[in-house]
């Protein structure tokens, strides 16, 4: 019982690290980089997506939507099971957005010349929409996890 605890509020802080970051992506850093001149904004993309490929972003990438689905085979308390498995849908959701949509998203733009314009004009309205849709399913993840710990009994 303890152990799936534990397991759980990890999943909880790994959770809200990654729907975190994805919100201050959709409400800081894009619109942000949206005043930015086509140059800056491709170049900014493209460290960005360099960066962001490190540790502590992959324990919390991958970290949250893994626990919350191996939470849901451990917890042996019913009343948080739902909201177990509404969590670890979500997060596994935004990890396939993130890498079916995303990620080639990112690895194009790396790859593309040096037309900032047209790079620019491909990427940006996408990229803002997708990762719109990876932030509710990560937010609303991170809620549920949350949920599961307060409907948990000591």
């Amino acid at each position: 019982m303890a152990a799936a605890k534990a397991v759980l509020v990890a999943a909880v802080v790994a959770a809200g690290l990654i729907a975190g970051l994805f919100y201050a992506y959709a409400v800081s850093v894009m619109p942000g980089l949206a005043h930015a001149d086509d140059h800056t904004f491709v170049t900014a993309m493209r460290e960005i997506n360099v960066a962001i490929l490190n540790g502590w972003f992959l324990l919390s990438f991958l970290g949250a939507p893994l626990l919350a689905v191996v939470l849901c085979f451990i917890s042996r308390a019913r009343g948080e099971l739902p909201w177990l498995i509404a969590g670890a849908v979500l997060l596994v959701a935004m990890l396939v957005i993130t890498g079916a949509v995303n990620v080639p998203m990112n690895d194009a733009l790396a790859a593309a010349g040096a037309d900032f314009a047209a790079l620019r004009a491909r990427f940006e309205q996408p990229w803002v929409l997708w990762n719109t849709a990876r932030t509710v399913l990560s937010v609303a993840g991170f809620g549920c996890l949350v949920g599961a710990l307060v409907t948990r009994k000591a």
